[in-house]
């Protein structure tokens, strides 16, 4: 997760969704501004925003599709034993927002909501995610993506609507690490492509983060997902690996649930969350970015995303990212 790291809602079923209906809309309302000529006090007269590229076409489908983490929570977790919803416009090859559960899943479903879609999920790797080029296999990903430079090369991503920070886990048996310098040329386990992984490599940039690499020549090992590095790790101190870096929350549940690791008190860096949209699909993906951002920022004024921060992390991990200067990005040309 990432520096400044509603209560869940059902997805609409209104009218709006259906595509037949939202392009005859859009029709009427362009029809009516033609004819009527109505020009305000000013003598400037209004236009109707038309939603273009990729943001026209979740639209017109009824449906946002997302991916995330099966397993990590309590940012997202599948629970595939769970029926599809009933009458749900999501294909059969994606899940309904029912089977899921987690921080992630609800920020996402409320985003579906309040663009009038239903969300609808995919689980693509990590790897398929960072890689860009997802040939409009899912809209948009929500999984406490960290912003930086090197991924803003294939991906955008909205204001960020979540902030965090990198811990180091070692085992109970281990009384010798005690700071991050301490862990300079040791076996840690990261998820394979994730920003653990470059600030090891001595390459991760954050936009407007100052990071120090304080872990020094450290032996990469990568995972599929941070829980698997930390069960590799509860084996047995120094069995297969030295430490994990992961965020607070994955390491707390791992304790949390039984396994002989524990924190480091010194944090590695903190960073950003946004919301992620593929640079190089179909359709112009520049709308639904602005469009996303608007809502995430609409989220954090009306307290939903401090609201689900305190449900699931049970702190406010928000504040930090609704005051990001979304703009120091400089992504859209």
């Amino acid at each position: 997760m990432g520096i400044f790291k509603t209560i869940k809602h059902q997805p609409g079923r209104g009218l709006v969704r259906h595509p037949t209906f939202l392009l005859i809309l859009l029709a009427i309302l362009t029809l009516a501004w033609v004819q009527t000529g109505c020009t305000p006090t000013t003598g400037v007269r209004p236009t109707l925003e038309i939603p273009a590229g990729r943001l026209a076409s979740v639209l017109q489908s009824g449906i946002l599709v997302i991916a995330t983490d099966p397993q990590y929570p309590p940012q997202s977790q599948l629970s595939s034993d769970v029926p599809r919803l009933d009458n749900s416009l999501c294909n059969l090859s994606q899940y309904t927002a029912n089977q899921w559960v987690g921080f992630d899943v609800d920020v996402a479903v409320e985003i579906a909501r309040r663009l009038g879609v239903e969300a609808c999920f995919v689980a693509p790797t990590w790897s398929q995610i960072v890689a860009g080029n997802w040939n409009d296999r899912w809209d948009i990903h929500v999984g406490s993506m960290v912003i930086t430079e090197e991924r803003m090369n294939l991906l955008y991503f909205t204001h960020p609507y979540i902030s965090g920070e990198a811990v180091v886990l070692v085992h109970n048996e281990n009384q010798t690490f005690k700071n991050l310098r301490d862990l300079s040329t040791k076996r840690i386990g990261v998820c394979t492509g994730c920003a653990y992984e470059s600030y090891l490599n001595g390459t991760l940039s954050i936009p407007g983060v100052k990071i120090e690499y304080l872990i020094q020549d450290a032996v990469v090992v990568g995972y599929d997902t941070d829980t698997s590095a930390l069960a590799d790790l509860a084996l047995g101190d120094g069995l297969h690996l030295d430490a994990v870096i992961t965020d607070p929350d994955s390491g707390d549940s791992a304790i949390q649930n039984g396994l002989p690791i524990r924190r480091l008190d010194e944090v590695v860096y903190h960073d950003y969350s946004g919301i992620v949209v593929d640079k190089f699909g179909s359709s112009d993906p520049v709308p639904l970015v602005r469009k996303l951002t608007e809502v995430i920022q609409g989220m954090h004024n009306d307290g939903t995303l401090l609201e689900l921060s305190q449900k699931y992390f049970q702190g406010d991990f928000t504040s930090w990212a609704a005051n990001y200067d979304i703009d120091t990005l400089e992504q859209f040309p």
